[in-house]
């Protein structure tokens, strides 16, 4: 865990988004990054990876969250997710606590500290026709009801080149910037719990009261390099018809003032996340988003970036 101010090299401080970059990204809701990680590192992710699926953990979870994505042999050849890869294997968590992430992240959030929020291990079989290949339009905010902060952001992280072909990540264009109408408690369901032309129509009903045009920007990503999008854009992935599977790491990171925050449902409940039955507690007696178990810092800067 990260508990200084990391330092980085004058090579790594040079892949650093610029202020262009910056505002690019605060317009268009997206970020394709300069390569971050050294082949070796993403070698060793691919290495771990294997041994991970083939059971290797250093720790468990102390009791399995209701929503919890987890995929098992059991379950066949569908498309992976693994939450939590971050905290169960410490040969993947090295590489994706690597400063150098946090700080590109700070830089786009415009925020002194970014802590890692989840990290999913998803693994896209070479089939062209099955049905979980396809990620229907979503944002991950919806997901976060609980989480205080408008600035939470995601990276992408690709084991390999990743273009059309393998399905990759696609996101619509600046539609983080859309105010979102016809939303009700189902949204705060994960896109494989909903119906994908609700979806769909979601995503068209929202572009038509923004009069937005909804424009499709698939992230294509050599080796080493990662895409960056913010919590609220609408982004997707289709089918992966390359012949080779596609593997990634979604690395889901918090700026330093998100924090859980009471989401009421209209059935008189409490929107939730996985990290609630397993994050210490604060003072208060709320669930700490800053539990550094599992939510550990990854970046600490020495003053804030203001905005």
């Amino acid at each position: 865990m990260t508990t200084t101010h990391p330092v980085l090299t004058a090579e790594e401080e040079a892949l650093l988004p610029s202020e262009e970059d910056v505002r690019h990204y605060a317009e268009h809701g997206w970020y394709l990054s300069r390569k971050l990680l050294t082949d070796d590192e993403v070698d060793t992710l691919v290495a771990a990876t294997d041994r991970y699926y083939a059971g290797e953990r250093d720790r468990r979870l102390p009791v399995r969250p209701p929503k919890l994505a987890y995929w098992e042999p059991a379950k066949g050849d569908v498309q992976r997710h693994n939450d939590y890869v971050h905290h169960e294997h410490d040969a993947l968590g090295r590489i994706l606590r690597k400063p150098l992430i946090g700080a590109v992240a700070a830089r786009l959030a415009r925020a002194d500290e970014i802590r890692i929020f989840q990290s999913t291990l998803i693994y896209k079989p070479p089939i062209s026709g099955e049905p979980s290949n396809i990620v229907p339009w979503h944002f991950d905010k919806h997901y976060w009801a609980s989480s205080s902060s408008e600035n939470m952001l995601t990276a992408f992280i690709p084991f390999h080149d990743c273009g059309e072909e393998m399905g990759t990540i696609t996101i619509v264009d600046g539609s983080h910037r859309w105010r979102e109408v016809g939303a009700d408690d189902t949204v705060v369901r994960h896109f494989a719990d909903r119906d994908r032309d609700q979806l769909e129509a979601m995503l068209a009903e929202n572009a038509a009261h923004n009069r937005a045009e909804i424009r499709k920007v698939p992230m294509v990503i050599p080796k080493g390099h990662m895409s960056f999008h913010h919590c609220r854009v609408y982004h997707g992935s289709g089918p992966n018809v390359s012949g080779r599977p596609r593997q990634a790491v979604s690395l889901h990171l918090q700026d330093g003032a998100n924090a859980w925050r009471e989401y009421p449902l209209s059935d008189g409940t409490l929107a939730a996340y996985n990290h609630d039955v397993l994050v210490r507690r604060t003072p208060e007696g709320r669930p700490d988003y800053a539990d550094p178990d599992f939510c550990p810092v990854i970046w600490r800067d020495r003053a804030p970036q203001g905005g």
